[in-house]
């Protein structure tokens, strides 16, 4: 069956190795990217209530000022009283610190807030990609995925924290003073706000371009990112030197760095003539205002007065800022959806492997381990582009026809195989030939097209995904260690355990001595993914963590390739003591470390071309024997 992304919709494009989707197309309209944003304010709703009850405290204290100003000059100017001067005197000076305090305190509440959404928002990204399937990381580069939770999630931060905040405050403050103004007088008023639709207009189409080019940045920032932790890693870095490719990994990251340059100047450009526009009317509106007010004064309206103008003129120059920043922040937010549209573009993707409904769980400590491949069929998902080709296999397939070798869908084919607790069975055969798929089958990295797979006869699809992997052992040919210490990359397998196990088990992987040696002995710092240890090293802590696990299922894939012979032979040892009353799976290149299995399982082109011991298999003269004589010059008879 051919695996397509659902939530989405459309397949696997985009962060998988070919070209970037238009993400304003495919996350939805904005009214719902909108509404998934909200979502994560939902929490917080009472607390939000109570700032925005802060802020419109504030903002209607703001406008007494204003009004006050004009009482005083229209006492002076007026009937004088000397009491009510001192009373709207002090009412000035009360008011801002009121406000000050009020301010100082809806600030703080408003970024506790904003805060924890922005946790939510980045524990919802990571904890969505800790379920993704094993083929989203594998053709997705890691720099993309680390773009999208700092760069994407840092990118929204000033939007979530602050300027909800302030798109509330701006908002009352205008209400307000535009109310303000009006009852002074109706006409400055109009005259005021004449253009400002206009202004609206123009401010919502510069949003919509700075939207797109906010996109064309972050997908340019993720290059830059999956550039830098592609060429910077050890791995990376290692390539570099040994091929003498340091200047064209420079050039590389000068191109992308100079695009990413000229988008974001592009980006903080966009629409500066426009506002540099709104700040000059905004700078000369008080002269149009003063020559109608005075107009009007000079001809006789008793309406308005000394006092009005200069509290009209207050209440303007009050009105101007949040005016422009109402109008700056539409445009930022409509960078900050672009931002978001590629957050929720991860999160609407499907996990694909998930636990059943009725999903059982299964106890390390019941369980015996014993494995079954059930006439299994796999075939690893096809990318869009290769639709087509599969649906034509597809058919070919239900219509009895033969399918060409090019376009073979499986990677493995009618699989039958018990492996029962206490046996070793080893899966030898080519490169290629699809021994390590067979193993990402037990613990559900994929799933089966057809067949199944089952521990204890149960079902791997109906197992709760964590107690399997719970029950199951790997150690897999590449090493991977945490930049940690020794003794925290053996805990990682048994958070809990204790030193007299830890050390028991280092032992046991014929480690603890050398460990012993280090510099800080358990805690020494192994480095980057490791690189402190030597190969040999690194693989024997992975099989000390996996010994610390104590899984009923084992599953090494050439578990020993990197040991010298004198550690290989200690390590058969353990291994031998380790898989008594467990199923051990074993990928072995070298026959010499599967020379004693129960069973072994030659596999060729995804099928099961022999099964048998080792004496069994170099007596049928097949594929396993030539194998054989290859490694050990003869074949070899026991």
């Amino acid at each position: 069956m051919t695996r397509r992304r659902g939530g989405g919709g459309g397949g696997w494009g985009g962060p998988f190795g070919g070209p970037e989707p238009d993400l304003t197309r495919r996350a939805g309209s904005e009214r719902q990217t909108l509404r998934r944003i909200f979502g994560f304010f939902a929490p917080y709703r009472a607390r939000l209530v109570f700032i925005a009850g802060l802020i419109l405290i504030t903002v209607s204290i703001g406008v007494v000022n204003p009004i006050l100003l004009k009482l005083i000059i229209d006492n002076l100017t007026g009937p004088q009283d000397l009491n009510l001067l001192y009373l709207q005197a002090g009412l000035m000076v009360v008011l801002p610190i009121v406000t000050s305090a009020i301010g100082v305190w809806q600030s703080f509440l408003s970024n506790v807030v904003g805060q924890r959404v922005m946790d939510d928002l980045r524990l919802a990204l990571y904890s969505h990609l800790q379920w993704m399937p094993l083929r989203f990381f594998t053709e997705t580069r890691t720099g993309e995925i680390q773009s999208r939770i700092s760069n994407d999630v840092g990118g929204v931060q000033s939007v979530v924290t602050d300027t909800a905040a302030s798109l509330l405050s701006n908002l009352a403050t205008v209400a307000t003073t535009v109310i303000a103004m009006w009852i002074l007088d109706w006409r400055l008023t109009l005259l005021s706000l004449g253009l400002l639709p206009v202004f609206a207009y123009i401010t919502f189409r510069v949003g919509k371009v700075r939207r797109q080019v906010s996109t064309l940045t972050q997908q340019s920032l993720a290059e830059v990112s999956a550039i830098t932790e592609e060429s910077l890693s050890v791995s990376g870095i290692l390539l570099s030197k040994t091929f003498g490719q340091q200047e064209a990994s420079i050039e590389r990251f000068r191109a992308e760095s100079r695009r990413l340059g000229d988008l974001q100047i592009r980006g903080q450009m966009i629409g500066r003539w426009f506002f540099a526009l709104i700040g000059t009317f905004f700078s000369i509106m008080p002269a149009f205002v003063y020559l109608l007010a005075g107009s009007l004064i000079i001809g006789g309206d008793t309406n308005v007065s000394i006092g009005t103008i200069v509290a009209f003129t207050t209440l303007q120059s009050r009105l101007f800022f949040p005016m422009g920043q109402l109008l700056n922040v539409q445009v930022e937010i409509q960078g900050a959806l672009a931002l978001f549209d590629r957050i929720f573009e991860y999160l609407e993707m499907d996990h694909e492997i998930t636990d059943a409904p009725e999903a059982v769980e299964l106890s390390p400590t019941a369980t015996s381990g014993g494995v079954r491949f059930n006439n299994v069929s796999f075939r690893y998902p096809v990318a869009e582009t290769q639709l087509e080709v599969a649906s034509e296999t597809a058919e070919a397939e239900a219509q009895g026809r033969a399918v060409p070798t090019a376009v073979q869908p499986f990677a493995l084919n009618d699989i039958s195989f018990r492996a029962e607790p206490g046996q070793l069975v080893a899966l030898v055969g080519p490169s290629g030939s699809g021994k390590t798929t067979s193993t990402y089958l037990i613990p559900r990295l994929y799933d089966v097209d057809r067949g199944s797979v089952s521990i204890d006869g149960v079902d791997v699809r109906g197992v709760k995904l964590e107690s399997l992997g719970r029950v199951i052992g790997f150690v897999t040919q590449e090493t991977y260690l945490f930049h940690d210490t020794v003794l925290a990359n053996l805990r990682y397998a048994k958070p809990d355990a204790t030193m007299d196990e830890i050390t028991d088990a280092a032992g046991a992987a014929a480690i603890h001595e050398r460990i012993m040696e280090l510099p800080d002995g358990y805690d020494t710092v192994v480095g980057e993914r490791g690189y402190k240890l030597s190969g040999g090293e690194k693989q024997r802590v992975a099989i000390a963590r996996v010994l610390l696990k104590d899984p009923r299922v084992l599953i090494l894939d050439e578990a020993t390739s990197a040991l010298d012979t004198v550690s290989e032979r200690l390590i058969q040892a353990a291994l031998q003591r380790l898989m008594e009353g467990r199923t051990t799976i074993a990928i072995a290149h070298r026959l010499s470390t599967i020379l004693r299995a129960d069973q072994i399982l030659v596999i060729a082109r995804g099928r099961i071309v022999e099964r048998g011991t080792h004496a069994e298999l170099i007596r049928q003269e097949g594929l396993y024997a030539k194998l054989s004589s290859e490694q050990f010059g003869v074949a070899a008879r026991s």
